[in-house]
């Protein structure tokens, strides 16, 4: 007799950290596409998290991408990341716009013995499918950018790691007084992604 078993998804150290840091690719790409950034014509579509996704062709920002998702990865499989911001900034007078703010959670029981957690990868794709469509929607709850941009990332990692010299010490980029707009998270069992946007309009009112 044929028996089926239901198995579970092992979520490794290493493996939650490819997922996260696979999600930062991916939203860098899609918030610098839907709030214009970058233009229209430089992204081809491609299906991602079972969603029509966006991804860049300009070869700076790929190898930027794929350096920062890099790092990104080293940091979180150490326990050492807490939060990653995406910054959109007036070219013209270089004024904060825009704050994406992924902060992070870590298990350090995991980090520091090693252990796997299970969660369905099924069940973590939904819970990432509901950020991405909240950021391709971001023109139905953020103000219009109608001005050239630029963007910057911030990583916030524990005090003690060593910087790595294609990073720099930062100001935090604050916005004075912004509106706020919290979006989904998702969670690996091993890291758990908060996500909020804050912006600056003082005449928007929130949704």
């Amino acid at each position: 007799m044929a028996s089926r078993t239901a198995t579970k998804d092992i979520i490794t150290l290493r493996g939650s950290a490819a997922i996260i840091s696979e999600f930062f690719g991916y939203s860098v790409n899609s918030i610098l596409y839907n709030r214009g950034v970058y233009p229209e014509e430089s992204f081809v579509k491609v299906k991602k998290y079972g969603l029509p996704m966006l991804l860049t062709q300009d070869e700076g920002l790929k190898s930027f991408i794929a350096n920062l998702t890099a790092q990104l990865s080293e940091w979180l499989e150490s326990g050492k990341l807490q939060r990653v911001v995406l910054v959109i900034l007036s070219k013209a007078t270089n004024e904060v716009l825009e704050r994406w703010n992924f902060s992070i959670e870590t298990d350090n029981e995991v980090v520091e013995k090693g252990e796997s957690r299970e969660k369905s990868d099924k069940e973590i794709m939904r819970e990432i499918q509901a950020i991405m469509r909240q950021i391709a929607s971001s023109i139905t709850y953020l103000p219009c950018l109608d001005e050239a941009c630029v963007f910057d990332v911030l990583a916030y990692t524990d005090k003690d790691l060593a910087v790595p010299f294609t990073w720099v010490e930062s100001d935090p980029k604050l916005i004075a007084n912004p509106q706020i707009v919290k979006l989904h998270s998702f969670d690996t069992k091993i890291h758990k992604v908060d996500t909020l946007v804050s912006y600056k309009n003082d005449e928007w009112d929130e949704p």
